[in-house]
Order: C-alpha cells, then sequence, then structure tokens
C-alpha cells in the first residue's frame, strides 16, 4: 500500500516521499469532491470541481483571491450548501448534514478567540460542546497546549499573547476535539515572515504527530510549496492543476500555473522542428531548444517556460549556439541566500535570473548597464501550449 511504509507509519511530506496513497488505486479517497458546484448570484465560485484528498495527507489549495478556494473548503465543513454536485467523506454522502454533524474543524484566518475567556478555556470550548467528562477535558487541554509549546500560558488571555501565541492558541482549540480533518483557512496570513517560515514548519510537525488529514487553503505558493504533500492550483472557481509540489513547479499544465507558481521567464515562438525528445523554436528573443516529448505541429505556437533560476549568467560571451540570449543588466537586487538580475533583451523585454550567493564576495561585480548573456539547458526549459 502505497501511503504506509513498513512499520504501517505513513511517511508525510511532499518531499519526503514515500506516502503516496492517490497513486495506489486500491485506497479510497477520505474526501471526494463530486462535481461539486456554488454560485453566488450570476457568480460561480466553484465550478464542477472534482477532487479526491487522502488520509493523513497534507493538501494545500492554491490560488489568488476569488478563486474558490475558501468556498470549496467552507464546503466541506458545511458552512455552504453546494448548488450541484455532492460531497463523500469514506464513502459517505454527507452533502445535507449540518456543520456540528461532520468530522471537520476549522481553523480561521482571524483566529476569533474568546477574548473573555482564558487561553485554557479556549482551547476546552469544543471540548465542553462534546460534553466531554471533566477531568478528560483537563487532561486533552494540557496535551493540546504541550503540542503547540504554550505549557504554563494556560491561565492568560488572549490580549497577553503575540500574534504568534494566539495562533497557536487556535491551532490547539481546532485539533483539541479531534477532528477526522482540520482545516485551515490562510492560518499564517497575520504573522510575520520570520514567524510565518517558523510556523510552517511546526505545522508539518503537528500533523505529523496527530496523524490527522490537514486541508490549508492559502495564496502563498511559497507556503503551499513548503507543507504540502500536494497541491491543487485554481483559478476562476476551477482545479487547473494537482500534484505535489515539485510536479506543479517543474512542470506545470499551463502559463497561469506556472506564472502563478513561482517566477517563471516566457518565450513565445513558433515550432520550427519537434522529434518527440526535442523541440526547436524560433522566437525574437533567439533560437530555443528544448527537451519535450510532446509532439508539436511545424509553426505551432509554444512557450517556452524557464524559472529564473535555470537561467545561466554570462559576463563574457559564450560561444553562438541555441538558448542563448544577449541582454544588458537594469537591475541588480541583493536579497542574501540569492541575488536577483533583471536584463534587458532584445526585442525590448525584461528576463529574471536568480544566481544563488555560494560565496561570501563576488569577484566581479554586476553592474548596471554592463552586457551579459544569459543560456539555459534543453532540460532546464518547459514547452507549455496554452
Amino acid at each position: 500500500m502505497s501511503g504506509r511504509p513498513t512499520g504501517g507509519r505513513p511517511v508525510i511530506g511532499g518531499v519526503r516521499s514515500a506516502f503516496a496513497p492517490w497513486e495506489d488505486p486500491d485506497v479510497a479517497p477520505l474526501v471526494r469532491f463530486e462535481g461539486v458546484s456554488k454560485r453566488f448570484g450570476d457568480q460561480a465560485a466553484v465550478e464542477d470541481v472534482s477532487l479526491d484528498i487522502h488520509e493523513w495527507e497534507f493538501f494545500a489549495l492554491l490560488g489568488p483571491s476569488g478563486c474558490g478556494k475558501t468556498t470549496l473548503m467552507r464546503l466541506l465543513a458545511g458552512l455552504e450548501t453546494p448548488d450541484a454536485g455532492r460531497i463523500l467523506l469514506r464513502g459517505e454522502d454527507i452533502t445535507g448534514l449540518p456543520p456540528h454533524a461532520r468530522p471537520t474543524n476549522m481553523m480561521f484566518q482571524s483566529y476569533a478567540l474568546f477574548p473573555h475567556l482564558t487561553v485554557a478555556q479556549n482551547v476546552a470550548f469544543g471540548l465542553r460542546q462534546q460534553r466531554l467528562p471533566r477531568r478528560e477535558i483537563a487532561e486533552r487541554v494540557e496535551e493540546m497546549l504541550a503540542l503547540v509549546r504554550l505549557e504554563g500560558l494556560g491561565r492568560r488571555r488572549p490580549d497577553q499573547l503575540s500574534g504568534g501565541q494566539k495562533q497557536r492558541v487556535a491551532l490547539a482549540r481546532a485539533i483539541a476535539p479531534r477532528p477526522r480533518i482540520l482545516l485551515l483557512d490562510e492560518p499564517l496570513a497575520a504573522l510575520d515572515k520570520k514567524l510565518r517560515d517558523e510556523t510552517q514548519f511546526e505545522l508539518m510537525r503537528l500533523q505529523h504527530e496527530l496523524r490527522m488529514t490537514f486541508l490549508i487553503v492559502t495564496h502563498d505558493q511559497e507556503e503551499a510549496m513548503v507543507v504540502a504533500d500536494r497541491i491543487a492550483v485554481m483559478g476562476e472557481g476551477r482545479i487547473v492543476q494537482v500534484g505535489r509540489p515539485a510536479e506543479v513547479y517543474e512542470a506545470p499544465a499551463n502559463r497561469y500555473v506556472a506564472e502563478f507558481i513561482g517566477d517563471v521567464n516566457l518565450f513565445e515562438g513558433q515550432v520550427t522542428a519537434s522529434t518527440g525528445q526535442s523541440v526547436s523554436v524560433v522566437s525574437p528573443a533567439a533560437d530555443l531548444v528544448a527537451d519535450s516529448t510532446q509532439g508539436f505541429a511545424h509553426g505551432q505556437t509554444v512557450w517556452i517556460a524557464v524559472r529564473p533560476e535555470k537561467l545561466v549568467l554570462h559576463q563574457d560571451q559564450p560561444p553562438r549556439g541555441p538558448n542563448l540570449l544577449a541582454g544588458e543588466i537594469r537591475e541588480v537586487g541583493y536579497l542574501g541566500d540569492w541575488t536577483i538580475v533583471m536584463v534587458a533583451t532584445a526585442p525590448g523585454r525584461t528576463v529574471r535570473v536568480a544566481l544563488a550567493n555560494t560565496a561570501r564576495a563576488s569577484t566581479r561585480p554586476l553592474a548596471v548597464g554592463a552586457p551579459v548573456w544569459l543560456s539555459f539547458a534543453p532540460d532546464a526549459a518547459m514547452v507549455l501550449t496554452a
């Protein structure tokens, strides 16, 4: 069984990767959306979405504002009712069930902590709704606070906490009732970048320790890439592509995905040759060659997509050949681990290059206005038709 390596414990994580139950036809999904649609007036928020999410998976719904990702999550939570289609949990139709009857819980972007309750009382709120014995509630609260590393803060109130601590309280409250699937609606949006980066790995640790299915909604590509086993990229209410983070980054389904996931340089051109192993393209920028097993018609318009880190920058002119672009440095941005170089190339376009700073200092600084040449290997490029 793909999802359970030896010992029965799932290996969780997008690049940590024995965990792939979606590749096993004998493994039924935990959640299944079947042709689900939802409209608000004349606007289609979700349009004919079919999607499987597996048990123990950390799944991300990723897309820009208004793409339908939050509506899809709210449909699963029972906070919205679909106009068409159905939602299955373990094969059971839950489309008509109210939120309290579903084995889900949601952590909201605003955290929605009760200001008049202590941290411990906030965490215990859902447990009291379940009418658990008082002793069991107290033990569960202590367990949850330890899990999110807030031991000793149970008597504080939300206004006595930092933003990161409030986020952890909201997370503890959401997982305390032990839902079958935890729904995370932009959970890190209110945190500063450093804390957000740290919390991403905390979420992964928690999900692994709890052996719980997490579904996160985010517009942050980096966040989705870090935490998720798989990502569903959404656009205009539809699922555009589903895959592991590396798949959607290195093999995007179209230009929309390529441009939304990270940075990309797109070169439009016409096919001059297609061998089944590579494709040759003539573009205004240069003659380009990319590896591709897909067949293309002579003269067909395609886009060669190259990520900034795949480009090689030459300060001295290399030998002539395909995939070589001449240009001039327009801007240089130093980011510490990376240097971003904006290069103006013919005919009047700008190409983005990312250079890893592997040495402490450059022996030959990059000067604005200096001539440079860019190149890339054929296997570093992607060929897109839409």
